[in-house]
């Protein structure tokens, strides 16, 4: 709950700004995709984000925030508050016939558009979705947002692709073509401006048609996920920026980090996954990570726009805004070489294929060729950043955005589930608390108890004639005035047999299935090189035990891995 001065501090906010609704604040939920903790200025990094340096200036950082280690499973979660099996979302978007691995959103776990919209909230979505496998217009649309119980949005219903002709496009109920869109068209299409451009007309379209209702947003950005795609102007601002390589890069982020005090006491950096002097294409090498930061500053770039739509509309004090990320960076090696359908080779002098009509559509999440016929290509001849390319930009660069932390997105070690969160809310934060940091550990879990919170609303107990499953979570809304979330539960996690737990400063953690328990304290020991395991063999026992009871409650168990091998994954959809 929020402290008595703040209250009073936004009471007075709203006696002197009656066109806001009663005492309820807007809530704009933004979500990145596939970036390492230490990416954003305000959280050590180098790249250009002035807007989220901005917000977390004049709001609160957590410095111990988490996600699930991968996409699907994390927009289940923050959308309904509870663990993604329990909505049904224990891995990716295919059918498993098991309780948790639906890939599909149960029906009988509310959203939070759901949630809200009882207590008078109008509710918004832009973005990435990724929370059902039926994303074409032929299919059922259960599971779409306005199922879901937003009322308007512009969404890409899958998980992943190109940034210049995503696919699986769709305005409300209507899938729309890039190219043969009526309500938009921009002099050049790149996904992560038209995400931010929907989020500003809704907002401006809401102070002009419901100024008497708050309203929540989920805005889901696509930057930085792969392809490596990024507007020239973009990435000219980073020409050469990393010829030197990563060591560099990490050595400087931890320094700064530290100086930002992001960390409960000094730390040393995690092994660094590659060696930049065997790397034999450099020139490739750094355009790649040139290309991500500038996929990253676009979108800040975007967020700036929305702030300033907020502040148009005379709704930016009275507007939560919770930044945050879905996985941890992104180590996989997609489109770093070449294959039979998108060969590398250098771009051709004229294009090859015949042109696409505006109003065609692609089929999957990697397009064969470009609107104007050129072939999409893979490898090291394909300089990352323009349509006709599509690559990843590895593990070497993700060790660098995960500094100082181990391991990447799928594993659940710290540098696959740990996430800035930034928490903006200037009609109840006080001035002496802004630009703080946080340090209790949070989760996806807590993001509708605390929109439950702050809206005053009331959970369901009942959705579409079933009963629903309550959130595991807790508010948030204390670390506005930085006083304690009083968690009673341990957070816990699961991905691909990947397992951990986490009970105040103490986590243990394993890889796969049959891994070993690993033991760290988190407090002085936050990249996991201290394994403490045999030493406290019962503390271990103790918290995996506490694991097996909730795996077995919260839908994890059954496992759906493969009989032959249960260390391996048996996946049949990828991002």
């Amino acid at each position: 709950m929020l402290s008595m001065r703040s209250l009073i501090c936004l009471a007075a906010l709203l006696a002197t700004h009656p066109a806001q609704a009663a005492d309820r604040p807007n809530i704009i939920l933004i979500m990145s995709d596939d970036m390492g903790w230490s990416d954003l200025g305000c959280y050590g990094g180098e790249i250009n984000t002035p807007n989220l340096d901005a917000l977390a200036g004049g709001g609160v950082r957590f410095t111990q925030f988490y996600n699930t280690a991968r996409c699907c499973p994390t927009r289940a979660c923050l959308l309904t508050g509870v663990y993604p099996h329990q909505a049904g979302i224990g891995h990716m978007m295919d059918e498993r016939n098991l309780p948790g691995y639906h890939g599909d959103l149960n029906q009988n776990t509310p959203t939070i558009a759901e949630a809200l919209r009882p207590a008078g909230y109008r509710n918004y979505q832009v973005g990435k979705w990724h929370v059902t496998r039926h994303v074409n217009e032929n299919t059922p649309k259960h599971n779409w947002p306005q199922q879901r119980g937003f009322d308007r949005n512009y969404t890409m219903v899958t998980g992943a692709g190109s940034f210049y002709d995503p696919w699986s496009l769709v305005r409300d109920n209507t899938t729309v073509s890039p190219y043969a869109d009526a309500e938009y068209k921009p002099q050049q299409y790149y996904f992560t401006d038209a995400i931010s451009d929907h989020a500003v007309r809704y907002i401006g379209d809401h102070a002009k048609d419901h100024a008497d209702k708050p309203f929540f947003m989920y805005v889901a950005y696509t930057a930085a996920h792969w392809p490596m795609h990024a507007l020239p102007e973009d990435i000219k601002k980073y020409d050469g920026k990393y010829d030197a390589g990563y060591a560099p890069f990490r050595e400087a982020r931890l320094k700064k980090s530290t100086s930002l005090g992001l960390f409960d006491s000094p730390l040393t950096l995690s092994p660094q996954a590659e060696d930049w002097s065997k790397v034999e294409n450099k020139e490739w090498e750094s355009a790649c990570m040139e290309v991500y930061a500038a996929m990253i500053d676009r979108m800040d770039q975007g967020i700036g726009k929305i702030v300033d739509e907020l502040k148009r509309t005379n709704r930016f004090d009275n507007t939560l805004v919770m930044f945050l990320q879905d996985n941890g960076a992104c180590a996989e090696l997609l489109g770093r070489s070449g294959n039979a359908k998108h060969p590398d080779i250098p771009r051709p002098e004229k294009p090859t294929l015949p042109a696409m009509k505006p109003t065609d559509f692609h089929t999957n999440i990697t397009p064969d060729q470009t609107r104007d016929g050129y072939p999409v290509r893979m490898g090291k001849n394909a300089m990352p950043g323009p349509a006709d390319t599509y690559i990843a930009y590895g593990r070497g660069w993700a060790n660098v955005s995960n500094t100082p932390f181990r391991e990447y997105k799928h594993w659940v070690h710290e540098g696959g589930i740990s996430t800035p969160l930034i928490m903006h809310w200037p009609a109840a934060t006080e001035a002496a608390n802004r630009g703080k940091v946080f340090r209790e550990a949070g989760h996806l879990i807590d993001l509708m108890a605390t929109c439950i919170d702050i809206a005053k609303a009331k959970f369901p107990e009942t959705l579409r004639d079933a009963k629903t499953v309550a959130p595991e979570g807790v508010s948030l809304a204390p670390a506005l005035s930085l006083a304690s979330l009083k968690r009673e539960q341990p957070i816990f996690w699961e991905h691909e047999g990947n397992r951990a737990v986490r009970i105040g400063q103490w986590k243990i953690v394993a890889k796969g299935p049959k891994g070993e328990w690993e033991l760290y304290d988190i407090n002085t020991d936050r990249i996991e090189s201290k394994n403490l395991a045999s030493a406290q063999p019962d503390r271990v026992k103790s918290m995996s035990a506490q694991w097996d009871a909730w795996a077995e409650r919260a839908h994890v168990k059954p496992w759906p891995w493969d009989k032959n091998d249960p260390n391996k994954p048996n996946q049949k959809a990828k991002e």
